[in-house]
C-alpha cells in the first residue's frame, strides 16, 4: 500500500486533481494506493495541547494508522504557497509527530510533486519539504516532478498535458522500483 498525501485543505483544488490522476496511473500500474486529501481534515487536531500525543483527537489517529504508520511509501503532492508548501502540510506533519514520532516517517521512502500557476512548480516548497522529511529519517526519491502552469494543463478538470502524463508515468515507475 501506498499513501498520495494532497497537501493542501483548498477545496477543490489542482492538487487534488492531481493526486487523482496519481492514483489512476498507480491502479493502471497495480499498485495499490489510497489518498489522504487534507482538504478533509477537521479542525480539531490545532489545539493547545497538539503536540502532546495524549491529547490526539480520535480523528487524527485513525488517520495516522490508515494513512502514515503502516505504509512505507508515500507520495506528497503539494502546491506553492507564498513560495513554499501549504502551512496545513507542516501543521498536520506536526500534528502526527506528537504520537509515534519516529514511525511516522523514519526510513520511509517518498516521492515529491510540486503544483503550481507560476513557472516553477513549487522547487522552493519541495526543497523545504526534503528538509523536514530528511530530518525526520525519511528518504526522498531523487525524482521531484515540478508541475508548473498548472492551468494549461487541465481541460474540465482532467490531466490532458501528454508532456506531463508521461513525466507522472516515469516518475511512478522510478518510484515504484526505488
Amino acid at each position: 500500500m501506498l499513501t498520495i498525501i494532497a497537501g493542501t485543505n483548498r477545496p477543490n483544488s489542482r492538487t487534488s486533481l492531481i493526486s487523482s490522476h496519481y492514483s489512476k496511473v498507480l491502479n493502471g500500474l497495480e499498485i495499490e494506493n489510497q489518498i489522504l486529501d487534507l482538504q478533509n481534515l477537521s479542525a480539531s487536531f490545532y489545539h493547545d495541547n497538539m503536540y502532546n500525543g495524549d491529547f490526539m483527537p480520535e480523528d487524527l489517529i485513525q488517520i495516522q494508522e490508515k494513512y502514515i504508520l503502516p505504509v512505507q511509501k508515500m507520495i506528497i503532492i503539494s502546491p506553492e504557497y507564498n513560495g513554499t508548501f501549504p502551512g496545513v502540510l507542516k501543521i498536520f506533519m506536526d500534528a502526527i509527530l506528537a504520537r509515534k514520532y519516529k514511525e511516522n516517517f523514519q526510513g520511509k521512502k517518498i516521492c515529491l510533486v510540486g503544483v503550481s500557476a507560476g513557472k516553477a512548480g513549487n522547487l522552493r516548497g519541495m526543497e523545504g519539504l526534503t528538509g523536514a522529511l530528511n530530518y525526520l529519517g525519511a528518504t526522498i526519491f531523487p525524482m521531484k516532478l515540478p508541475i508548473s502552469s498548472i492551468e494549461t494543463l487541465l481541460e474540465n478538470d482532467i490531466l490532458i498535458h501528454e508532456g506531463t502524463q508521461k513525466a507522472i508515468t516515469t516518475q511512478l515507475e522510478g518510484f515504484i522500483k526505488y
